[in-house]
């Protein structure tokens, strides 16, 4: 007994070691990928894209002029998955790193209302997009491709 219970505590630490988990992005000034994936309700997915590029990827395109964000990528699946792993569209950003990938832009609002000067429409279309969408979310990923 006396020889199990040090055992014990050597195990009991040394399980965060082998534990599994996503590794961190790199450091706070190297660039910082984000996937935003989109599931819409069938029928519906030519919609939600057709809204999408008109009263959002124009924001993505002027947010990257700032230099806050490096890249924006839209991309949608060549074939079809099981329903529970269906996505329809997926936008990759790189942005300039984890810091404006995680903090809200000042000039946001801004730059929505040079867009789209009609607010009560723009609102009304990104509400629209909204509603059609089953399910979104929002997953950062990591390059550990080894050098």
């Amino acid at each position: 007994m006396r020889n199990l219970l040090p055992a014990l505590l050597l195990f009991a630490t040394a399980l965060p070691v082998f534990a599994q988990g996503a590794p961190p992005q790199g450091s706070a000034d190297q660039p910082y990928t984000m996937e935003y994936y989109y599931k819409t309700q069938w029928g519906h997915q030519q919609e939600f894209l057709e809204l999408f590029l008109k009263y959002h990827y124009p924001l993505l395109q002027r947010i990257e002029k700032t230099g806050r964000m490096l890249s924006v990528k839209i991309e949608t699946p060549a074939n079809h998955m099981t329903e529970d792993a269906r996505w329809d569209y997926r936008v990759t950003i790189v942005f300039k790193n984890s810091t404006v990938a995680t903090t809200a832009n000042p000039d946001e609002e801004a730059l929505i209302k040079e867009l789209w000067p009609d607010q009560d429409t723009y609102r009304a279309r990104e509400q629209r997009r909204f509603e059609i969408l089953l399910a979104h979310w929002d997953l950062p990923v990591s390059n550990i491709t080894p050098k």
